[in-house]
């Protein structure tokens, strides 16, 4: 449907793209991102990779430290970016997405999580709800962009859903046979999270969309440290002996 025409839409803010509809230049961006990390020697893409190299992608701001749930954004567009390993990202359905350690003993006093299995489940969401007040503070539309990776970085798959809050009474809290607190969607029966008391680790289930974008890359030759060390013009006359 066309954008309806309006007497302020000067005021309305346009994002960088429609939610997965991403542009072929920027998936040169992230693809070549990928490549030149594993040139230099990476054996992983972390965190912190997916974060500076999304960030290059879309010529926005790697926040040193996320505001709320955003780890990166542009003037109209803001992510928080999570990647996750898998054998065969090309086949996989759904994700666990690590999104934070919320302590429940710390927000809400609940010193035994045991205790009311309900309740605490409830602090969780409760916990992470706040979380993306935080953020949406700043930027009122968030985006979750996953990349799954295989583990020799030859095969990937990146999905985008908006940040949402959780209707807390949505959901059913159960303790598992390990100790750790499930979340159950009430009228589906879908398990959504779990949160493991010891370390406090909340963990989101995600769909794979079928849309999702599916891509591989060539590696390239190692580039050796002595090959780096001479392309930088490295001598002994850096080094300063104390």
């Amino acid at each position: 449907m066309k954008q309806p025409k309006l007497r302020d839409s000067r005021n309305l803010m346009s994002e960088l793209y429609p939610l997965g509809q991403v542009p072929q230049d920027m998936l040169t961006k992230i693809a070549a991102g990928i490549v030149y990390r594993v040139h230099t020697g990476r054996k992983d893409i972390t965190g912190d990779d997916w974060g500076d190299i999304l960030a290059y992608a879309v010529d926005g701001t790697h926040y040193a430290k996320p505001i709320g749930i955003t780890d990166l954004a542009t003037d109209t567009t803001a992510w928080s970016a999570k990647t996750v390993k898998a054998n065969n990202p090309l086949t996989i359905v759904n994700v666990r997405l690590i999104s934070g350690r919320n302590s429940p003993d710390f927000s809400y006093g609940i010193e035994d999580p045991h205790d009311d299995v309900q309740k605490t489940g409830d602090a969780v969401l409760g916990i992470w709800n706040g979380r993306v007040d935080i953020a949406q503070a700043h930027h009122p539309r968030i985006r979750v962009n996953v990349l799954i990776r295989n583990y020799d970085l030859t095969e990937f798959v990146m999905f985008e859903e908006f940040l949402e809050h959780f209707r807390i009474s949505d959901y059913i809290w159960k303790e598992n046979d390990h100790g750790n607190l499930e979340g159950f969607h009430k009228r589906t029966g879908e398990k959504c999270f779990t949160w493991q008391p010891h370390g406090s680790q909340f963990t989101i289930h995600s769909v794979v969309p079928d849309d999702a974008i599916k891509f591989r890359v060539k590696h390239p030759p190692l580039l050796t440290q002595d090959v780096a060390l001479g392309n930088i013009g490295f001598d002994e006359s850096w080094i300063e002996i104390l």
